[in-house]
């Protein structure tokens, strides 16, 4: 039996397999996000180099616990007019990060890698999503800061929750502004892992 296990801590991520009816193992990999980001500016290069370090450092975790094992990592970030944004600090940096998007559309960028193993196969991917903000007042950025919401999340928000209601247009994938595009991991295990998810 393949152990699927989701090297992240995301709530996110972990509802859309549970949706699904997924069975996954979920271990955080806690690598150091800042230490690519002050080298790697390219948004796409990024993401993908974040998701396979997430990959190998969960390998590390579990070492030889499990025989056959299949490692989906992601890492997602937001992108504005060529300044990439990433999870909010405090609420005053939500509130920055929130004003900016407002009004305008972004880039929401997942990097994911997939590693397989004993065989050692890895597939590293990326999907890009374009999200349309309303033009939001401060009023409204400050109630929904309020909420909590922003914590953890790139770009200060979470479609998954009181921020659907700011969203005037997507165009791609709805999983992948989530942190996790299943489209595109489905036709990878099909493809290139034989992995059905829908068996």
């Amino acid at each position: 039996m393949t152990h699927i296990i989701l090297a992240s801590k995301s709530i996110d991520r972990k509802e859309i397999f549970k949706r699904i009816k997924i069975d996954i193992i979920s271990i955080s990999s806690n690598i150091d996000e800042e230490i690519f980001k002050d080298k790697i500016k390219d948004p796409i290069i990024l993401v993908k180099e974040l998701s396979k370090a997430k990959i190998f450092s969960v390998k590390e975790k579990i070492k030889e616990e499990y025989l056959d094992v299949l490692i989906i990592a992601a890492d997602t970030i937001v992108e504005l007019q060529g300044e990439l944004i990433g999870k909010a600090k405090d609420e005053e940096d939500a509130f920055r990060i929130l004003r900016k998007l407002a009004g305008k559309t972004h880039n929401i960028i997942t990097g994911i890698s997939i590693l397989k193993f004993p065989e050692e196969k890895l597939i590293v991917d990326y999907d890009q999503s374009k999200v349309e903000f309303l033009d939001l007042s401060d009023i409204e950025i400050k109630d929904y800061i309020q909420k909590k919401e922003w914590i953890g999340k790139a770009g200060a928000y979470s479609i998954r929750e009181t921020a659907s209601m700011f969203i005037k247009t997507i165009h791609g994938s709805y999983s992948n502004i989530l942190g996790l595009p299943m489209q595109k991991l489905y036709k990878i295990l099909n493809d290139e892992f034989s992995i059905n998810l829908l068996k």
